[in-house]
């Protein structure tokens, strides 16, 4: 398997570690390598689509770990090519060149990716929640200032930009005020900056009980694995934990289970295998669909950590089975 992320991203914190190491010990590997964006003999195969640009690899180990200087991205560099494997793991996080998708699946069989590139492409996009809208709490998508006062009339709003990732870009709009960066302005002069440009965000309702935090689950090959719940700081609505939230202890609740039966047939038909969804509480008690993350998903380690149960080998175990079944190889024995 080769393993394509960016490890100038990474932190300690960051589950690609653990879960690398696990699907090297699965039974069914021969080898794992991963290459990094950020190495630079890379540059070309990642930021320019070259067809003969290198690719450099390491192999895994049992001890990769993270390190701040990315020493594990460097040791046994060699060069490799892509059909050298039986699959590619995706774990790139935002942002993607454009065109690296197309030009990943010209190269190598999509049906082999995981997960499939044109999959992520699409359910990358904020408004892929309106094939879905009744998982969701009330949904539109603004494409002009107009669209927005007439979505705000409603109610209080939250605008999420399209293609925004990690809780970046959210506006919550209530009444004649805006929150931007979580800083609260005047309604007009938000719409104001608007003036002269591209608008295109999905809008979502504002649920009232955010603070009773954001639930990210995480579901491989169809199984629901686990999930944490994502606190928003003190005085804050934004309950990423990149923007200042924390992640408590939980489990996914019947109406969560039931959101993951019913994305899981349709998240396949796209090639997506692994993925997580994140919950909000809302207006009438029941947790409700808000985000869809396909590219890159963490919380693995956290969850394990806070229920004790090995979710990362079973998500390996389960990739693996995965892979087992698209190509045909035999079993471990």
């Amino acid at each position: 398997m080769l393993v394509l992320t960016d490890h100038q991203t990474h932190s300690q914190e960051n589950s690609l570690y653990a879960l690398l190491r696990e699907l090297r010990k699965n039974p069914a590997c021969a080898q794992v390598d991963v290459a990094s964006r950020s190495t630079p003999a890379n540059q070309l195969f990642f930021s320019q689509q070259m067809t003969r640009a290198a690719l450099y690899a390491s192999p895994v180990g049992s001890h990769f770990q993270y390190h701040p200087d990315g020493r594990c991205f460097r040791e046994k560099l060699r060069r490799v090519f892509l059909r050298e494997y039986d699959a590619i793991f995706l774990r790139l996080p935002h942002p993607i060149a454009p065109g690296f998708w197309a030009f990943l699946q010209a190269q190598y069989p999509a049906e082999r990716i995981v997960n499939r590139p044109d999959g992520i492409e699409r359910t990358s996009d904020k408004c892929f929640l309106l094939e879905v809208p009744h998982l969701c709490p009330p949904i539109y998508r603004c494409r002009s200032i107009d669209d927005i006062l007439h979505f705000k009339e409603q109610f209080a709003i939250v605008l999420k930009p399209r293609f925004n990732y990690g809780g970046k870009g959210l506006v919550r709009i209530e009444g004649n005020a805006a929150w931007v960066d979580n800083r609260k302005v005047p309604l007009v002069r938000f719409l104001r900056s608007l003036a002269g440009t591209e608008v295109d965000y999905l809008g979502m309702k504002f649920l009232q009980n955010v603070d009773q935090g954001d639930k990210r689950v995480v579901v491989v090959n169809g199984q629901v694995l686990g999930a944490s719940l994502r606190l928003p700081a003190k005085g804050s609505w934004l309950c990423n934990v990149a923007q200042g939230g924390h992640a408590e202890p939980t489990e996914p609740d019947a109406d969560e289970r039931q959101i993951a039966a019913v994305l899981t047939p349709i998240l396949r038909q796209l090639g997506v295998v692994m993925y997580g969804f994140d919950t909000l509480m809302g207006d009438e008690g029941k947790r409700v669909l808000s985000e869809i993350n396909t590219l890159s998903i963490g919380g693995l380690p956290t969850i394990a950590a806070q229920t004790g149960r090995p979710v990362v080998r079973q998500a390996a175990d389960l990739i693996w089975e995965h892979v087992l079944a698209g190509r045909q190889l035999p079993s471990p024995a």
